[in-house]
């Protein structure tokens, strides 16, 4: 998994609420383009019906091409569990999402694929947006070190990520790795309780 230091980029701002996993990660496009889940971000909001791109969304405007970075609407990620959800959002090239919610599994599925999923209070959420549209170059830089996001030379909020997960993150770990590093930890407890507790440990048939 990459790790999750600072990133710079471009940022698109679209307060839509209530995002599904089904419109980020639509089945149909999943099914038939199983190698390429960020072709299919939003395409039922990026295309018309006849597949041709609606010049207007902001995820097809020039000015927020290659975005980084993306300021959604309150309750993001919401629907099913899918984690092709958040693998289109990363395939389209999204590393942070900030929003004033998200989903109770959404963020989960993103932490465990390096996708950093950023909250704030709705107020600044609002500003932060209509401040990107106001831009000449929408464009922010979020640093999980300092946990603090940035335009240029200035501070324009602050976040805060439980520091398991904020460290995980900036090693490019997900949750296996971190079991990985606690192999030993793991060993001595096991050996230490099949002395306690043997008959936990004799799955032997009789």
């Amino acid at each position: 998994m990459e790790p999750f230091t600072r990133v710079c980029g471009t940022v698109v701002p679209l307060q839509m609420p209530n995002i599904n996993t089904d419109a980020l990660a639509p089945g149909p496009w999943n099914r038939d383009h199983p190698d390429d889940p960020g072709g299919g971000l939003l395409w039922n909001y990026r295309h018309a019906e006849d597949g041709t791109p609606l010049a207007e969304f902001p995820l097809n405007k020039a000015r927020y091409r290659d975005a980084r970075i993306l300021i959604a609407g309150a309750n993001f990620g919401c629907g099913s569990s899918r984690e092709t959800a958040v693998w289109a959002v990363l395939g389209f090239g999204i590393r942070c999402v900030i929003a004033p919610s998200f989903s109770d599994i959404y963020p989960d599925s993103a932490f465990q694929n390096g996708l950093l999923c950023v909250v704030l209070p709705s107020d600044e959420v609002t500003a932060l947006a209509s401040r990107i549209e106001a831009m000449e170059e929408p464009s922010l830089c979020v640093d999980l070190h300092t946990q603090t996001i940035e335009d240029g030379d200035d501070l324009v909020a602050t976040f805060l990520i439980a520091e398991d997960r904020r460290a995980a993150m900036l090693e490019g770990m997900d949750q296996t790795m971190i079991l990985r590093r606690k192999e030993d930890a793991i060993a001595a407890f096991r050996a230490a309780d099949l002395q306690r507790r043997p008959w936990i440990y004799d799955l032997a048939p009789d």
